[in-house]
């Protein structure tokens, strides 16, 4: 019964996508994956080397990568190069994400891996649900996922002024089930761009990176509050 359900998964997958969008899209997640492996060896060097470290050049060095990436636009010359920006821009956000790995290990190591395997779980879910939805069925998404990121900002800065544990909270879980919904929109969005002739599968890259990596600062951080308080309450 599994192989029936999973084989029928695959078969409706292939039928809503077409042989040129199927390719585009193993080069957009292969290219996630380097992407992922290096944010991965930034965050190991924060940890465990004195090279690097987070800090005002890794978060300038990843802001201009971004840019300068964004800015080369895809001429099927240049393509070592930007995946060279791309693999840079990812590994100086891996780096700037050192202090908050320092913290979860110093409350329970366990917990990056959790984190990691449910930020997978999570990503893998809802890409394939956007995949095999109809044809820009999420879509409409767009929106209201960028009016819910745009008030969680605010409520962030505004909370920099109140310091409300509820309001952390919210912008915590809330921003969590908005950058799921990126997930949803931007994998379709992709999809779209490539049925329309944009074969630029490192710009698409990027935008499910930052998704993931926004997805798993989330998830960690919510991971490593719940088990810091529940420690508190047991020495209590």
């Amino acid at each position: 019964m599994a192989g029936i359900n999973l084989q029928g998964f695959a078969r409706g997958l292939t039928e809503n996508l077409e042989p040129g969008v199927r390719k585009h899209l193993k080069n957009v997640y292969a290219a996630f994956m380097l992407a992922t492996l290096a944010a991965s060896a930034g965050g190991y060097v924060h940890l465990f080397s004195s090279l690097i470290g987070a800090g005002l050049m890794t978060s300038l060095g990843a802001l201009g990568c971004l840019m300068w990436l964004m800015m080369t636009p895809y001429d099927g010359k240049n393509q070592i190069q930007r995946l060279g920006l791309l693999v840079s821009f990812a590994f100086f956000t891996g780096c700037n994400l050192g202090p908050l790995l320092q913290l979860s290990i110093m409350v329970n190591p366990s917990l990056i891996i959790q984190a990691l395997l449910g930020t997978s779980v999570v990503f893998a879910c809802f890409s394939l649900s956007a995949l095999y939805a109809p044809r820009g069925h999420y879509l409409y998404l767009g929106g209201t996922l960028l009016s819910a990121l745009s008030t969680l900002f605010w409520l962030s800065i505004l909370n920099i002024f109140f310091g409300s544990r509820l309001l952390f909270q919210v912008n915590l879980y809330v921003g969590l089930a908005v950058m799921c919904g990126f997930i949803i929109f931007d994998t379709q969005n992709i999809t779209e761009k490539a049925r329309r002739g944009d074969k630029d599968y490192i710009k698409h890259s990027v935008e499910l990176f930052i998704d993931f990596v926004a997805v798993f600062k989330r998830l960690l951080i919510i991971l490593t509050d719940r088990e810091a308080q529940s420690k508190k309450r047991r020495k209590d």
